[in-house]
């Protein structure tokens, strides 16, 4: 069970484990919290672009990167009437999120928060393969930035298995 304020104690187990506890998934857990800030800040640089702030996309000359013309398109706007990278960013913290989430046992102690956390990268991992297909199909272009965070998005997937495993066990054992 989450609880909404932990005890001090708790705390500051949690704040102890989760910097410097060893074992327990949590280097894949801190792998997967820093895939998820690349991919938020790569969802930052193109939200500078959709909401003006900067006129252009910086990237490399590579034949079909066109990342403004991709995240300038009516499809990034669609979304509750907001630029889709703005939805980007907050989707990359809940992944962020749910790996931060709980302490070095919470695959036995909590398991929904591992299965949680692996549901939601599958899901943004068909959202990846979707706007890619999108991005190639409709716009004819890719946006570089939008790669970014889809391969940090599948790198997130071999390591959220074995915590995701253990957690299956523990649920069986209960």
């Amino acid at each position: 069970m989450i609880k909404i304020k932990g005890s001090p104690e708790q705390a500051e187990i949690l704040s102890e484990q989760l910097r410097h506890g060893f074992g327990h998934y949590l280097s894949q857990r801190r792998a997967i919290i820093g895939l998820s800030l690349l991919a938020a800040g790569s969802m930052g640089m193109i939200g500078l672009y959709q909401t003006g702030i900067i006129p252009h996309l910086p990237e490399p000359p590579i034949p079909g990167l066109n990342s403004d013309k991709v995240d300038a398109s009516a499809e990034a706007y669609q979304k509750l009437e907001m630029p889709d990278s703005i939805l980007g960013i907050g989707n990359y913290a809940i992944t962020a999120g749910l790996a931060a989430m709980g302490g070095m046992y919470r695959a036995e102690r909590q398991p929904w928060i591992p299965l949680a956390m692996t549901a939601k990268i599958g899901f943004d991992t068909y959202q990846a393969a979707r706007l890619y297909l999108d991005q190639t199909t409709k716009q004819k272009a890719l946006c570089g930035y939008c790669i970014l965070a889809a391969v940090t998005t599948i790198a997130s997937i071999p390591l959220a298995i074995p915590e995701t495993v253990a957690a299956i066990s523990a649920l069986i054992k209960k």
